[in-house]
């Protein structure tokens, strides 16, 4: 089983760095699944925007690419391929003023392509071109967002939940949240050990599936 994980927080004491840092603590070793890191920090990726729709006009009419240009075109490429190979997807990204990351949007940028992830039939309907692959959303909040008032405010995990199991039609195996760290700084140890125990979890279970 080819597992790609995306890992989505440069800070070395980000919650959601430590979810990664376990996940992949729990895997190694693991002979039955083949699991590669795409840091989104690390990644030369430009941001989603007109140097890219400049690039695919100038391919489509043999033109000659700036540097930028090429750059996108080949972090675009390379987040394919990545995601391609993936039967399993871990997300490992906190959320930084109510929504995801923006190196981590660049990613999800770069897969949202018609004919690559989804398409639309002759009638307009949407196809899932990868509704075979399984997600693990592996999240971190300092707030409590799970309380039905602050819910709607939420927009990481909502987002990607809707994207890659909503649009992709992907299945959604896990989705472990550690919340409230900040806000309840006297359970904040606890808390976090307990969302990564549930990481631990994930992570052998995974294992245990494609034994």
């Amino acid at each position: 089983m080819n597992v790609l994980v995306v890992k989505a927080n440069n800070r070395p004491d980000g919650v959601s760095t430590k979810m990664y840092e376990t996940f992949m603590e729990s895997v190694q070793g693991k002979e039955n699944l083949n699991v590669n890191t795409f840091d989104v920090f690390e990644e030369d990726m430009p941001y989603f925007g007109q140097d890219l729709f400049n690039a695919i006009g100038k391919i489509q009419n043999d033109g000659e690419l700036s540097d930028v240009e090429q750059r996108i075109v080949n972090a675009k490429q390379k987040a394919k391929d990545a995601l391609a190979a993936a039967d399993v997807l871990v997300f490992a990204f906190p959320l930084w003023n109510l929504t995801i990351p923006a190196k981590l949007q660049t990613f999800i940028d770069y897969i949202a392509e018609a004919g690559f992830t989804f398409k639309y039939d002759q009638y307009g309907n949407l196809e899932q071109l990868m509704s075979e692959k399984k997600v693990i959303l592996l999240n971190a909040r300092g707030g409590v967002y799970s309380l039905p008032e602050a819910a709607p405010m939420d927009m990481s995990v909502t987002y990607m939940r809707n994207l890659f199991g909503g649009l992709y039609g992907m299945d959604i195996l896990n989705e472990i949240i550690i919340e409230g760290h900040n806000a309840m700084p006297e359970k904040s140890e606890e808390i976090i050990q307990d969302g990564l125990d549930e990481v631990k979890a994930a992570a052998e279970n995974l294992s245990y599936q494609n034994a």
